[in-house]
């Protein structure tokens, strides 16, 4: 058996999961991955689409020509693989997706974001799959600021004190391009999927417990007429941006989390900043990128000034 954390929750899986770093096992793990199991369909589904059906407590959802999952109560994958591919090329549909969706159904707030720490807060990058959160992120590990989460970030909000985001123990993804340019080809890993050029990397360092959120960051490009800069949201369009960036939105829909997530994200919106970042893309512009955050962090007293 294999055991991991993922968003502060303890692992257990009977595939090697690339991407999710081992830890010691637990004597009652939150989450179990198994292979077989998996119906073709679902008796009395309460919602379906083109590749998912969704029954109460149970979601199951196929990656056409790689691999089927069966989701249940937040605490169970179970898994069957398509003949002739290999699982390698399944397990990143398991440690995304699959787990996503199985946070989902644990109703932990999801974000799709990459977290590094600050100080001792955490500092959330949100956007859109290729918006480069996971390359900020790796640039700012390769500075000193451990990485706290990648892609995904699980948020608790406990009945007292501030929201925290759960560590989540696992290795970059990153393309071939920002690994050569970063300087990190030493640290780089198995690729994500065979045919892609994108591979797992090991960060530079990484952070092992719960930290409260101090600021978040909504990824943007600069073009015209929108300049560079770092702009703070006011509370409402800031609790609207936090719910925009859920991971995998139409599941928050799907299993009726609409008022969950607007009550997260006021709260994240009263207790740190939340800025539109508009940066200029290129790797070229990296460092200034990094200064320009290490300026707006000690403006913001989340860091002492850099020498």
């Amino acid at each position: 058996m294999f055991h991991y954390v993922v968003s502060g929750l303890s692992v257990e899986s009977d595939l090697r999961l690339g991407g999710l770093v081992p830890c010691g096992p637990q004597e009652e793990p939150d989450i179990r991955i198994r292979r077989g199991g998996v119906p073709s369909e679902l008796q009395n589904a309460d919602a379906c689409g083109p590749n998912w059906e969704l029954a109460k407590d149970r979601f199951l959802i196929a990656v056409p020509g790689i691999v089927r999952m069966l989701l249940t109560k937040g605490r169970e994958l179970r898994y069957e693989i398509d003949a002739g591919v290999m699982a390698d090329d399944a397990t990143v549909f398991l440690s995304g997706t699959g787990m996503g969706i199985l946070l989902h159904q644990r109703r932990q707030i999801l974000l799709h974001a990459s977290a590094v720490r600050v100080g001792n807060g955490a500092v959330l990058f949100c956007g859109p799959s290729g918006a480069g959160k996971s390359t900020l992120a790796a640039a700012l590990a390769n500075h000193g600021h451990d990485l706290l989460a990648d892609d995904f970030c699980g948020v608790s909000l406990p009945p007292s004190g501030p929201a925290i985001v759960c560590p989540d123990v696992r290795q970059l993804k990153l393309w071939r391009n920002a690994i050569d340019h970063l300087a990190l080809g030493g640290r780089m890993a198995e690729p994500v999927r065979r045919q892609l050029q994108k591979f797992y990397v090991d960060p530079p360092s990484a952070a092992r417990q719960p930290l409260p959120i101090a600021a978040v960051y909504m990824l943007r490009e600069a073009r015209p007429p929108e300049p560079p800069g770092i702009v703070r949201s006011n509370i409402v369009d800031g609790a609207l941006l936090i719910r925009s960036n859920a991971y995998r939105p139409a599941m928050v829909r799907r299993m009726g989390q609409e008022g969950l997530y607007f009550q997260a994200a006021a709260a994240i919106a009263q207790q740190a900043g939340i800025f539109t970042f508009t940066r200029e893309l290129g790797f070229g512009r990296m460092p200034a990128l990094i200064e320009n955050l290490q300026a707006h962090w000690e403006e913001l007293g989340m860091m002492e000034p850099v020498a």
